[in-house]
């Protein structure tokens, strides 16, 4: 999700293994009758395990969480809600009494962003809300199976969270290999729980999607993630879906 006209987009890890030698043991030497074959024993071959890449993140249509949203080279940290209702989602950072303020909607398929507050922005006029496109879960959804799986990692803090660190990236111009003319327009670190894909620990997010923030990087931690109802609201300012 984005705050300006472009999408907040939002990769592997290594297995090891073990051989194992089976020893067939002679028998006894001072046996008067004549010894039978002894069958072989059925030994199967023990290789590495196949590794399995998890599940890439997933969006559900249902959740609520709270966390900080993080614009470092700013020294910006403020509060930050994420929800999501029915396939429906809202993000809001900061507020009125905060140095940032804005929300990102997916709202009956159709992308919005409305800032309200941002360093170096006039207030007076009040920006207006952007209607992006057509836009809803699926497509975004779609988009994160394209990620690329970075491996497992712990997110160190109050409480330590085993995560899938997954990178979702957006590339304009040529898709061949070998020099041709390409640009990165907009790279995405998420982080998932390890047990569960659709619960959302932390994001980071850089590119032009971030052009209000010098270092074009911000990015959001989550405290609390529940796959509750939440509460999604189109703000008076933004014109109706598509």
């Amino acid at each position: 999700m984005v705050r300006t006209r472009a999408l907040r987009s939002l990769a592997s890890a290594g297995a090891i293994g073990a051989l194992a030698l089976t020893l067939i043991a002679p028998g006894p030497v001072d046996d008067p009758q004549p010894s039978r074959p002894t069958p072989a024993a059925d030994v199967t071959p023990v290789g590495p395990p196949v590794f399995e890449e998890p599940r890439p993140p997933l969006l559900p249509a249902d959740f609520r969480g709270e966390g900080r949203y993080i614009v470092r080279d700013l020294g910006i940290d403020v509060p930050f809600t994420w929800q999501g209702r029915g396939g429906d989602s809202q993000m809001t950072a900061g507020g009125p009494e905060y140095p940032i303020w804005f929300t990102n909607l997916i709202y009956r398929n159709t992308l919005y962003t409305l800032t309200y507050k941002w360093p170096g922005i006039s207030p007076d006029p009040p920006r207006q809300c952007d209607r992006v496109g057509f836009f809803n879960r699926q497509i975004f959804n779609d988009l994160l199976k394209t990620a690329r799986f970075v491996g497992p990692e712990t997110l160190q803090g109050t409480k330590d969270r085993r995560v899938d660190h997954w990178r979702l990236g957006v590339v304009g111009g040529s898709t061949q290999p070998g020099e041709n003319l390409r640009f990165p327009i907009a790279l995405g670190d998420v982080y998932v729980d390890q047990r569960n894909p659709s619960q959302w620990w932390q994001v980071l997010q850089f590119g032009f999607q971030n052009l209000f923030d010098p270092a074009l990087d911000e990015w959001f931690t989550m405290t609390t993630f529940s796959h509750q109802p939440g509460q999604v609201t189109l703000p008076d300012l933004c014109p109706p879906p598509l």
